[in-house]
């Protein structure tokens, strides 16, 4: 017993130092306080309805009718049954948001470096380098949450198929299988088909090395047992995924039935997100400094240059007061890069990179090709729109990568591999393989790169570069040529200060190779001087960006949001309606609404695509036929500051009886149609719903026929009608065919979609009651999927143990 302590100790202190650095960094958490989070702030807003209707009933309803009209909550959050990766999920986030991402951050990163066989001491510094990787504490700061999850338990997953390589067949296997289930509970699609991207990278490295050393063998019982995990992780997953992979053929993500945009110009047919739209955040070429550079090219879109800055003195010059000027120079327009916002310099920091670099020339065979083949590959996907031919063939040909948006996120790769092969760099420096007269040479070649780079940049930056920006115009028209002159200094001076702060680490971190090679370090000493020189380097960049004024009372964090006089009308009708938030607020805050009321409007990606279409060709144009339709019974309007409801009496109300229907015969003729069309009396309808139905074009309608709702859940919607007559009925309710099911007297009874987005129903003449059922079958199937997933995983972690006893019991 004594001897496995001692064995794991150095492993339990090494995390009881993560935990702290994480609580150090995020050190508020530790006072009860929260990291106010913008997109976070969304989500809340987003998400309010279902977690009341949770808290309120004990159930969890899978559809929400409190944004864009109603949509699954399949991407808000919803909890499914049998979720068991989930509580292991929780179980590892133990620690106070964000401090639990770091740690997270740390951990993966640290067995990632332990399955490559590295050193203890310098995992832990690796850990360290990834987990403070500027892009990685920006995300935690803006609330990037799931992309910051997904992320932490990317090296996990790596550690998992590197044991599987190494015949640790048993570990591998296991680790793959739970770190992958892991990866997919972070629910971010993105960053998991990036890791997926590295995972070929990887896997063809293995494969070059095993053909040439003739083990081939032994490389596709390794990919066969990886693929088995694979498909368990799948498995714990099954109801998200497989409810994830429904809805997206139906969010805006999947292809539109429309060929036309809203001005009636043709539309680009495509079966994933528009090009311009994925690459609207693309990395520009220069950037790429940026990631050894902090400032290099300004670092955020507004920096702090303070009151010795020439945008102070170009303040004051326009009239400004003192305080006017220096609260403006608090968010000068320093940011000169190709992208449309930038909250931080994507800094991996010059310690690590100069390591990376040295790692070039020590490191070899194929460690150090998936390295710096993942690293490539993901600087020049990166590039978006600045490398076209490359992006473009990899959106017309490389399956799914269409799905995904703003393709500067896929650095987080690069992020994860330059620390990777810079820390063994240090490995190699440290045991016996080359001669110290390599290793010299190596270092030589290293600084003369890194550190010749810094002085180019300190001698010719006026000459190489305009410091000019994509808003420099709008400046200008504002302030005139002299405000920019000003700014365009500062930019100057940022980059001077943070390349020479570049230069100054790169010279200490190579004085201290040398001082080892030299044999005036000790392996112990070099460790601790890189691990003081990499958190210097990386938590000053990351302490201008995420720190404690980040932080805000809790109760501040999770009830963000304050009705304001409108609110507190609308929330004294306790009807079913929608409202419209058209005033300044709600568009500083598009979940706000969301957060009190059934809105039209919201945050997300993941709206549904017909919904998200009408918004476009209507509702943004103030179409009163269609905001009636949707039971629009309130629009927040503004005047001269002062905000109020407006209460809208066309409003069709929850359902009503229509006269005519008429057929078109595509999507384009239905959404076009909505412009005129009395939504009243008529109703338009898709030619595929006609034959299946069997539908009439005209109905009677007379003053008796009546149709109420009686009650109404996120999931449930309960109706009455009476009709002397066979009636066409129309709900003002989103139609989605994947849950929705209709009831007439207790019977499931089909429904169809008119006016483009909404329900319908044709009810026999007489009293019915119509009852409304969000009754999703693809939740009852997936989570049958993930227990069995469970019990199978559950099982072979059983034998993998009862087998590892059994081996050392045989050799001892």
């Amino acid at each position: 017993m004594s001897f496995s302590i001692k064995r794991f100790l150095p492993h339990i202190l090494i995390l009881v130092g993560f935990v702290a650095l994480s609580l150090a960094y995020f050190s508020p958490v530790l006072q009860g306080k929260k990291i106010n989070q913008s997109d976070i702030m969304h989500y809340i807003g987003m998400a309010e309805q279902q977690k009341e209707f949770a808290k309120t009933t004990g159930e969890e309803t899978y559809w929400t009718n409190s944004a864009f009209g109603g949509m699954p909550t399949y991407q808000l959050g919803a909890k499914y049954p049998h979720n068991y990766i989930k509580k292991l999920d929780l179980t590892l986030r133990f620690l106070p948001r964000p401090a639990d991402y770091l740690f997270l951050y740390f951990i993966g990163f640290y067995i990632l470096l332990l399955s490559l066989k590295v050193d203890f001491k310098l995992a832990a510094l690796g850990a360290i380098a990834f987990g403070f990787s500027t892009y990685l504490i920006i995300i935690l700061g803006v609330g990037h949450n799931s992309k910051a999850h997904a992320i932490a338990y990317m090296p996990l997953v790596l550690a998992g198929i590197v044991l599987t390589f190494r015949k640790k067949y048993i570990l591998g296997f296991i680790l793959t299988a739970i770190a992958l289930g892991l990866e997919l509970v972070a629910n971010h699609f993105q960053m998991t088909y990036y890791l997926l991207l590295l995972v070929l990278v990887l896997g063809l490295a293995y494969l070059i090395d095993s053909y040439r050393k003739k083990v081939l063998p032994h490389f596709f019982k390794s990919v066969g047992l990886l693929s088995i995990a694979a498909i368990l992780a799948i498995g714990l997953n099954a109801t998200n995924i497989m409810a994830t992979q429904e809805y997206v053929k139906e969010s805006a993500r999947g292809q539109s039935d429309l060929t036309i945009n809203p001005d009636g110009s043709p539309k680009e047919v495509t079966t994933g997100l528009d090009k311009d739209y994925i690459t609207e955040y693309s990395y520009g070429i220069l950037e790429t400094f940026n990631l050894y550079i902090p400032k290099f090219m300004g670092g955020g879109n507004y920096e702090d240059v303070g009151k010795d800055s020439e945008t102070y003195e170009a303040y004051i010059n326009l009239g400004a007061s003192p305080m006017e000027a220096l609260d403006a120079a608090r968010n000068a327009p320093m940011y000169w890069g190709d992208q449309p916002i930038v909250e931080a310099p994507a800094y991996v920091g010059a310690v690590i990179i100069f390591l990376f670099v040295l790692g070039l020339f020590l490191v070899k065979g194929r460690l150090k090709w998936w390295l710096v083949g993942g690293t490539l590959l993901s600087l020049l996907l990166s590039y978006g729109k600045n490398l076209g031919f490359l992006t473009n063939f990899f959106i017309d040909y490389v399956p799914f990568y269409n799905k995904f948006r703003a393709v500067s996120s896929i650095q987080v790769i690069l992020e994860l591999c330059i620390p990777v092969l810079g820390i063994f760099a240090l490995s190699r420096l440290f045991d016996s393989f080359q001669k110290d007269e390599e290793k010299l040479k190596a270092l030589l070649y290293s600084v003369g790169i890194t550190a010749g780079l810094a002085i180019i940049f300190l001698l010719f930056k006026s000459t190489l570069f305009d410091f000019e920006g994509l808003r420099d115009d709008q400046y200008i028209g504002a302030y005139g040529q002299a405000f920019m002159d000003a700014v365009i200094e500062d930019r100057k001076s940022l980059m001077t200060t943070d390349t020479l702060r570049t230069l100054i680490l790169v010279l200490l971190s190579a004085g201290t190779i040398y001082l080892f090679l030299k044999k005036k370090l000790s392996e112990n000493l070099v460790v601790v001087v890189f691990a003081v020189l990499i958190l210097f380097d990386l938590v000053t960049v990351d302490k201008q960006y995420v720190n404690n004024d980040d932080f805000i009372s809790a109760i501040k964090v999770d009830k963000p949001y304050q009705p304001n006089q409108a609110d507190k009308e609308i929330l004294k009708d306790k009807g079913h309606f929608r409202v419209m938030d058209m005033s300044s607020e709600g568009q500083r805050m598009p979940a706000k609404a969301a957060y009190y009321h059934n809105s039209l409007m919201g945050y997300s990606a993941a709206k549904l695509g017909r919904v998200e279409e009408l918004l476009e060709f209507h509702v943004y144009k103030n179409n009163m036929n269609v905001l009636n339709m949707l039971n629009t019974k309130y629009i927040i309007a503004e005047d001269q500051g002062q905000i109020f409801p407006y209460t809208n009496t066309e409003a069709n109300g929850n359902a009503w009886f229509v006269s005519e229907l008429k057929f078109v015969a595509n999507a384009n003729e239905e959404i076009v149609a909505l412009d005129s069309l009395n939504t009243k009396t008529t109703a338009v309808l898709d030619h595929e719903f006609q034959a299946a139905h069997n539908l009439k074009t005209t109905y009677q309608v007379d003053s008796t026929a009546s149709i109420q709702l009686k009650e109404f859940k996120p999931n449930y919607l309960k109706y009455e009608s009476n009709n002397s007559n066979e009636g066409l009925a129309v709900f003002s309710e989103i139609y989605y065919a994947q849950g929705w099911n209709a009831y007439i007297n207790g019977a499931l009874t089909p429904h169809f979609r008119v006016n483009y987005v909404l329900r319908a129903l044709e009810l026999p003449k007489g009293k019915h009651t119509i009852e409304f059922k969000f009754e999703p079958q693809v939740v009852a199937t997936g989570s049958k999927v993930a227990l069995a997933s469970s019990v199978i995983l559950g099982l072979l972690l059983l034998v993998g143990v009862f087998f590892k006893i059994k081996g050392r019991k045989d050799k001892a």
